[in-house]
């Protein structure tokens, strides 16, 4: 007998959904790579393969998933650069943000990810840096998505 109403089938567990794929990316100054998106785990986990060759040798991975008893979406991202990043977020109207707390030069920041302009084959994303508990923000990255 399959359980109803299974935390990964909740509306919320499919917010994400637009973001699987696979991706062709641009950013600043002709910058390429790729991004290969899967749903794994029965469908209750989000898996990033991030490539960022030939501009950069930049890789890394990240797996979300929506955690129901928190209501949010949580990221754990890791690369080849000894880089660890841990995020939680949500929908935001039509964008999907991601938010954590930092340090930089021992003073505290927030960072967050940015998804928005999200249509089918297509999406823009920024990485982004608040010095003032998130009352601005300063875009640090941005990347554009394509489908391939």
């Amino acid at each position: 007998m399959v359980e109803q109403n299974l935390p990964c089938t909740r509306e919320e567990a499919s917010q994400f959904d637009f973001w699987v794929g696979e991706w062709d990316l641009t950013w600043a100054e002709g910058g390429k790579g790729s991004n290969h998106i899967t749903k794994i785990l029965g469908g209750c986990v989000i898996h990033e393969a991030f490539d960022g060759t030939p501009s950069m040798p930049l890789k890394g991975i990240s797996v979300s998933t929506f955690d129901v008893s928190a209501g949010l979406w949580k990221q754990t991202w890791v690369d080849n650069s000894g880089g660890y990043l841990d995020l939680v977020g949500g929908m935001e109207g039509d964008r999907m943000i991601l938010v954590r707390d930092g340090e930089l030069k021992g003073q505290p920041i927030k960072q967050r990810m940015v998804f928005y302009n999200i249509a089918e084959n297509a999406l823009d994303w920024s990485w982004e840096r608040s010095d003032d508990n998130g009352a601005t923000w300063t875009v640090l990255w941005q990347i554009h998505y394509e489908r391939k």
